[in-house]
């Protein structure tokens, strides 16, 4: 429970790198060492944070990296790569460090959520596959807290998204970012396999349409399963005969065996009306503890919609709008250069300049710190070189490049500073333990606990600000100007 794969994805690869790690083996660039960070540069949904996911998936990768026999015959009959690079191949290891956010964190744009530091071979090799899962890990653990940011402490949510997703690697993987992102179970009986996660499902129309009649149906699934009775209601008509023919069979099955009826679930119609209705009949028939459940497409302003209309709703299925990230289905991290280092010591800032401001990258080995008020809030975010360290017990001032009117200052002992990123691989080896998942949920909801309001919103949050240090801003500029 609770571990990722274990397969070899030494293929899963774009081809270009394995033609750059060629031409730099051919010209004697195999020990010049690369830093790259891997980031992003905007929020899906038009949101103003993200929520970190797929770390763990980069070290059972990192792990289990090497090429097969097969993966180098393959290679081979493209007629592509010398004898040379594919023994270079044969014998492959990744010997170089990672650094990463631990997954549950808040992130925002433009700062390191991964960093890699090794022979430049390797870090072009992995590169595919760091872009892929912190993409995927981070779209669904972002877009599931946002739904689970906008139901009560005491509502359920329920991940359904199995049989909307788009390949077969969708139901393993998003219910554990969905878990991670406030969810409390899911559909999908593998997922609940491989992590642990708890699994939930009753029926479908297809049993009740099994049956002569609608009654039966529910009277033999509350004889199949008395201790947790849910019952679609909507098969035919919701309020005519599906809620009558279910408190019949509450009445009738479970009722003589001291019994209580888990719930409801509506799947159409008008959700917030339906549910008032079938609370009121369900109240006045003696089952005030029987819960509701809604699904059919359901996103976060849905569900805030119901919640904005009173609905009577106790539990959600949420399904495609989250298994497809509908509204924004593309995270969009990149993976830059942001320095070299020679074989004899020899460090070279690198930067991509852009005439979109917002695509230059900041140069240099950084670090990710995050600010606290005085009220322990989240104020900002600063990129500094790995050489500053930031102490609360001095005055600190920061800078923000693309708003310059912005320039924050602290007096000491009025903030805390967290660094983010932590080692996961050290020359190859993982330095890191990785936490049970049911801490990083926890986890996520305490970094959540530490946004304002303001910065939570669904419409036109707050401004977060992703500043620079002094040092940082210098370096940056000085490598633009000696560029032009």
């Amino acid at each position: 429970m609770n571990r990722l794969d274990t397969t070899n994805h030494s293929l899963l690869t774009d081809f270009y790198e394995l033609t750059m790690a060629q031409s730099y083996f051919e010209h004697d660039k195999s020990n010049i060492i690369a830093g790259f960070d891997l980031f992003y540069r905007k929020n899906p949904d038009h949101a103003n944070f993200s929520i970190m996911g797929g770390t763990e998936e980069i070290i059972n990768y990192i792990n289990n990296l090497s090429f097969s026999d097969s993966d180098i015959e393959y290679l081979r009959s493209l007629d592509t790569f010398s004898d040379g690079f594919l023994d270079y191949l044969k014998n492959f290891k990744f010997t170089g460090d990672i650094w990463a956010i631990p997954e549950g964190t808040v992130i925002f744009p433009n700062e390191p959520l991964v960093k890699v530091k090794a022979p430049v071979i390797e870090a072009q090799l992995i590169e595919t596959f760091l872009i892929l899962v912190v993409n995927r890990g981070c779209l669904f653990t972002t877009k599931a807290n946002r739904i689970a940011r906008q139901i009560a402490k005491t509502d359920i949510l329920l991940e359904f998204g199995a049989r909307r997703s788009q390949g077969l690697d969708i139901p393993v993987f998003a219910p554990r970012y969905a878990y991670i992102g406030g969810f409390d179970a899911t559909s999908s009986t593998i997922a609940g396999k491989k992590f642990g996660i708890p699994v939930s499902g009753t029926m479908a129309h297809s049993y009740v349409m099994m049956y002569q009649n609608e009654y039966t149906a529910f009277e033999h699934y509350c004889q199949s399963y008395p201790d947790n009775a849910v019952l679609l209601v909507d098969t035919f008509d919701t309020l005519k005969t599906g809620i009558p023919n279910a408190i019949k069979a509450f009445n009738n099955v479970l009722k003589p065996l001291g019994k209580t009826p888990v719930g409801i679930r509506l799947d159409s119609g008008d959700l917030a009306d339906l549910s008032k209705k079938a609370r009121k009949i369900l109240d006045e028939a003696g089952y005030s503890d029987c819960k509701i459940f809604v699904s059919n497409s359901l996103d976060e302003e849905l569900v805030q919609s119901l919640k904005f209309q009173n609905a009577k709703i106790d539990g959600f299925g949420i399904g495609e709008r989250f298994a497809t990230s509908k509204s924004s289905p593309v995270f969009g991290t990149v993976y830059k250069l942001a320095y070299i280092i020679t074989p004899d010591g020899t460090v070279t800032n690198k930067i991509k300049l852009s005439d979109n401001p917002t695509k230059l990258t900041n140069p240099g080995d950084k670090k990710v710190y995050r600010i606290y008020d005085a009220k322990d809030k989240a104020y900002a975010d600063i990129l500094t070189l790995v050489s500053e360290n930031i102490d609360s017990n001095r005055k600190i001032t920061f800078f923000n490049e693309l708003y310059p009117s912005h320039k924050t200052t602290f007096k000491a002992n009025e903030y805390s500073a967290k660094e983010l990123l932590v080692p996961i691989f050290k020359d190859g080896k993982q330095v890191y333990e990785t936490p049970k998942l049911s801490a990083i949920k926890d986890h996520c909801e305490k970094e959540i606990n530490t946004l304002y309001p303001g910065v939570k919103r669904l419409k036109n949050p707050h401004k977060y600000y992703v500043d620079l240090s002094n040092k940082l801003l210098k370096l940056k500029n000085s490598l633009i100007n000696s560029h032009n």
